[in-house]
């Protein structure tokens, strides 16, 4: 078996390929640039060699595929939108093929109603673009195909039904440089009724007869939140969904796909696949080879028990990233702490004022001052008549001044 998973990419690419051995992963699938962005990455040609190096002499991780750009849709009816489009896609198989990459994966777009016998002509005419105009492999590497996923069906969707797969393959002359992806999600959301032998048996035969089994290079493995043709695109982790550990047991048991890149596009706790989902993913395909073999070995069945190094590994990261997490929030509220000390002189302006209230107490022994005035005023409004009657005695000294007149 071989379990693989939707992992980080990044700057120096070679990160990616630990990130899946972390997990359990013996294939990986990685963005080579922001899936929702139009610039592309670029990667130095040192860069590109040493991952194919490192990919080509890695003990576990067998292939690696890359996920085009989601924004790419070549059936638009837009035509600035589709050559934007065809030139994102150049760019994704030009830095496949400098990994050495086993596939990039396309969603191919949507038609946005006007049909896919109308936008058939323009999809076939960008994947001859593309795998013309993208740089080419370095020498002695294999080609990097185009994988052609499968849509869920949702609105104008291309590649809701194998048959349009198969048409829009013809189209381009049936080129060998492209081949198919299946989601086992949007093949449940599109209709596709897998879950037991005699329904996957008779996709088998529907899928060598159309597009050819030889064109299918990998699965991207996944539950389902959405019922049988309920067409939407809904990723459940395994077990979790519609579809369950026995309905996709019986697709990738089958003896003709038990052996190809499963990658895990499952959403695990909002992070993506974990290590859990890959042991998840290992226990579907035993019980599917159990379904049309009866038995399997004990060296494959020990395969599940396998702990892979995430789970095994002692949880020092985890807790050093709780205590970083503890620093920064009480970096953060560091701030908040000191904002009320700085309001703290603010609270004692009003101690300041405090004083001002005990002025008035001060003031109340000068209200009795007055009051103690008041007797003084009155004593000398009393002695004030005393000194008027010192006038009255005036006319008495006048009396003598007159008898000395009559002496005359």
């Amino acid at each position: 078996m071989n379990i693989g998973a939707h992992v980080r990419g990044g700057g120096k690419l070679i990160p990616s390929l630990e990130a899946g051995v972390d997990i359990g992963a013996t294939s990986i699938q990685i963005f080579t640039q922001s899936p929702r962005m139009w610039k592309p990455s670029q990667y130095a040609p040192e860069v590109l060699e040493a991952y194919r190096e490192a990919q080509a002499n890695h003990p576990s991780v067998t292939d690696t595929f890359c996920h085009a750009t989601y924004l790419i849709n070549l059936a638009s009816p837009d035509k600035e939108l589709y050559e934007r489009s065809v030139a994102c896609l150049i760019s994704n198989l030009s830095t496949g093929r400098g990994m050495a990459s086993s596939g990039v994966v396309l969603h191919v777009g949507s038609h946005m109603g006007s049909g896919f016998e109308t936008a058939l002509p323009q999809m076939a005419e960008a994947f001859k673009r593309a795998l013309e105009a993208a740089d080419s492999a370095p020498p002695g590497v294999k080609d990097c195909p185009i994988l052609i996923e499968n849509a869920a069906g949702t609105g104008g969707t291309v590649g809701r039904s194998l048959d349009e797969i198969q048409a829009l393959i013809d189209a381009t002359g049936g080129d060998e440089r492209i081949g198919l992806c299946i989601d086992t999600q949007h093949l449940w959301a599109s209709g596709y009724d897998y879950s037991t032998t005699h329904g996957t048996n008779k996709l088998v035969h529907e899928i060598d007869m159309s597009i050819g089994l030889g064109r299918l290079r990998c699965f991207h493995l996944n539950d389902s939140k959405i019922e049988l043709g309920g067409n939407r695109d809904r990723h459940a982790n395994i077990d979790e969904g519609t579809i369950g550990t026995a309905g996709l047991a019986a697709l990738v048991g089958h003896p003709d796909f038990r052996d190809l890149p499963l990658l895990l596009e499952v959403p695990g706790t909002g992070e993506g696949p974990r290590a859990e989902d890959v042991i998840a993913a290992r226990k579907v395909v035993v019980e599917g080879i159990k379904l049309y073999d009866g038995a399997v070995s004990a060296e494959i069945e020990a395969m599940v028990f396998v702990l892979p190094p995430a789970m095994t590994r002692p949880p020092v990261k985890k807790k050093s990233a709780k205590k970083s997490a503890t620093k920064k929030a009480a970096a953060k509220k560091a701030p908040a702490k000191k904002a009320p000390a700085k309001k703290a002189p603010a609270k004692k302006a009003p101690a300041k004022k405090t004083p001002a209230k005990k002025a008035p107490a001060k003031k109340a022994p000068a209200k009795k001052a007055p009051a103690k005035k008041t007797p003084a005023k009155k004593t000398p409004a009393k002695k004030s008549p005393a000194k008027k009657s010192v006038p009255k005695k005036a006319p008495a000294k006048k009396t003598p001044a007159k008898k000395s007149a009559k002496k005359k």
